[in-house]
């Protein structure tokens, strides 16, 4: 008897087609028996035609329009196994690592997700936000398989389904750029657990089809309003100040704390404050994410 899968592969992709081919070609090659869902968020550029005619055994959803990280909600709407793993289009995961997280999850029902090390092509070089994950001082209980988390980056991450699902995936306001926090923080709020395993290797090959001026935008709004959501007012205050210190001076950085304020109304009234202790595991990360070269925003 052929074994089910336990879990599904999801990619999200916009005009990105060359990059997504090179992608899926090895995706599809994995001795990680996994089904492969592409959610081709109305690109432009004949991706959608494309992944039909090379890899007529992935499973392709034609968005009508670009649903950025809510793609990923559709998809995992459609997923059958256990467990789900979150691909980009320019990241490719090792062979073995899927089945090594997986075997993570299945072990330790109370883990919501496993995240990987990141190498990045050519090179091979560790991701720069690889030390935070390794030397995570988020405390966690003993049985925890690697070091606690309290954030994830979606790409280089495996996530058990149920978990998703019961705090309702990614949030349709954050769209996309830094969209993991949030789910992160309602991981954590809702009792699950997040950990970095060294030997569940990504490799990242980062597109130059970018705009990193639009990332940044996103990512500094989406900051914003993760802290306003769910940290004490005083904290939240407190960490804008520094997100926005930290960014450059210019009229980006002042279009994105424009959008950002002016989400205030819908965010005040979704505002769900972290309980303490959740909070306290927060607060743990404040020193190495000040330090941290990886998080700043200077694209």
């Amino acid at each position: 008897m052929i074994p089910q899968p336990r879990a599904t592969i999801v990619v999200i992709t916009r005009d990105r087609r060359d990059e997504l081919l090179a992608t899926l070609a090895h995706t599809v090659d994995l001795p990680d028996t996994c089904p492969v869902i592409v959610v081709d968020n109305a690109s432009r550029d004949g991706t959608g035609d494309a992944v039909a005619s090379r890899f007529p055994q992935v499973t392709l959803i034609r968005a009508n329009r670009n649903l950025g990280s809510l793609g990923r909600n559709l998809a995992v709407s459609r997923v059958t196994t256990p467990y789900v793993v979150f691909c980009d289009d320019d990241t490719h995961w090792q062979a073995g690592a899927i089945d090594r997280a997986v075997k993570l999850l299945d072990t330790h029902p109370g883990l919501a997700t496993v995240t990987g090390r990141c190498l990045v092509a050519p090179g091979l070089a560790e991701d720069p936000i690889t030390p935070e994950l390794r030397y995570s001082p988020v405390p966690g209980p003993d049985w925890l398989p690697g070091p606690a988390l309290m954030g994830i980056m979606a790409g280089l991450t495996v996530f058990r389904v149920s978990a998703f699902r019961a705090v309702g995936g990614f949030h349709a306001r954050l769209w996309f750029g830094g969209e993991e926090e949030l789910l992160a923080l309602d991981l954590a709020a809702a009792g699950w657990w997040m950990c970095w395993a060294e030997d569940v290797i990504v490799h990242h090959l980062p597109s130059t089809r970018r705009d990193s001026t639009e990332r940044r935008r996103l990512g500094i709004r989406n900051t914003l309003w993760t802290s306003w959501l769910r940290r004490p007012a005083g904290v939240a205050v407190r960490h804008s100040a520094r997100v926005v210190r930290s960014a450059p001076r210019d009229a980006d950085t002042a279009r994105a704390t424009a959008a950002a304020l002016a989400g205030l109304p819908w965010v005040l009234a979704s505002r769900r404050v972290l309980r303490p202790h959740v909070e306290r595991r927060v607060r743990s990360l404040e020193a190495s994410q000040r330090a941290s070269v990886a998080r700043r925003y200077v694209g």
